[in-house]
């Protein structure tokens, strides 16, 4: 591990500047990934600035509807939080399927949203990977991939995104804030993360130096019919093979509203913007949803051992509409 520097900061202009003073700085949170990183030596911060004092821990409602998450709130308290429970149901579920419960209690949102895309070449330091070390290859592409990306990839990098939090996010329009020496910005999460390209190892469309301050969830009626479903190896503690968010508004058998985004099949949570076209204004029926997944599946680009994964993905959408539309009937 290299020698770094630590500062604890208590205000948010503190943390800007000191972020802003070394392009080798980074934030330092729950560390609930950074730190495991650090230790591998894939990450090599000069300075951690540890932003866990900051004034930033509360969730509030917002005029009109919708929610602010402070950026150090703790994935524990996010899941826990009644308006979040209440108004964003897939929000909830999504977080607490993330990691165990020591970890969400360490774990922040403003973590959650910059933890690494990866795989285990991207953590094995004797592996080439793009990602850490630009223009070495990816070895994943004729390696291991069971579990690597079918949609968005490119040869550079095929891994995917871990965030369970995110695609819950992504599927209900989040907006992330974040302060720099500039001043305030804001950035659409769907817009927040780059898409792989030929720099994989760019992940996201922050400045430099920014600090995220917070997330805004915007007033969606349609979310409090909702949920997160997670498909994964074992029982607890791991990633996803496969995830959904998913909402709907269902009337006289019609669909008015549905959202959709995936998880485990990019290097970004997948928002389903194809699928959510041709499902509304139609039936809310197996065999539309069946349809609408198989309309965005349909620009899948599949490894030799990773093409499970889009009978998985047409399976959840199918699963979780159905339980949705059910649910609306009652």
């Amino acid at each position: 591990m290299r020698e770094f520097g630590y500062q604890r900061v208590f205000d948010v202009p503190g943390a800007v500047a000191l972020l802003g003073s070394d392009p080798d700085a980074r934030c330092l949170g729950g560390g609930t990934n950074l730190v495991d990183l650090m230790k591998a030596g894939v990450e090599r911060p000069a300075l951690l600035v540890d932003v866990r004092e900051l004034p930033l821990d509360r969730i509030e409602a917002r005029d009109g509807g919708g929610l602010r998450i402070g950026a150090t709130v703790t994935n524990s308290e996010l899941a826990a939080h009644p308006e979040v429970r209440r108004h964003y149901p897939a929000l909830a579920q999504a977080v607490l399927s993330g990691a165990s419960g020591q970890l969400r209690n360490m774990a922040t949102v403003g973590g959650n949203l910059l933890q690494r895309t990866r795989c285990g070449y991207f953590t094995d330091a004797t592996k080439p990977c793009n990602k850490r070390d630009p223009g070495s290859g990816c070895p994943a592409v004729e390696g291991e991939h069971h579990n690597h990306a079918i949609l968005g990839a490119s040869e550079h990098c095929v891994a995917v995104h871990p965030s369970d939090m995110g695609v819950a996010l992504t599927a209900f329009d989040a907006v992330v804030q974040y302060e720099t020496a500039d001043g305030p910005g804001e950035l659409p999460l769907a817009e927040f993360y780059l898409p792989v390209g030929e720099t994989p190892h760019l992940e996201t469309a922050l400045p430099s130096g920014a600090l995220i301050t917070g997330i805004t969830l915007p007033p969606a009626p349609v979310a409090a019919v909702s949920r997160y479903r997670k498909v994964r190896e074992r029982a607890s503690y791991a990633f996803a093979i496969g995830s959904i968010a998913a909402a709907l508004d269902v009337q006289d058998g019609v669909v008015r509203e549905v959202r959709l985004a995936f998880g485990a099949v990019a290097s970004r949570p997948w928002r389903a913007r194809e699928a959510e076209r041709v499902l509304t204004g139609g039936p809310a029926s197996a065999e539309a949803f069946a349809a609408a997944a198989d309309a965005e599946l349909s620009a899948a680009e599949t490894l030799p051992h990773n093409g499970y994964k889009v009978t998985l993905m047409r399976n959840l959408v199918v699963a979780v509409l159905t339980e949705l539309a059910e649910e609306a009937a009652r």
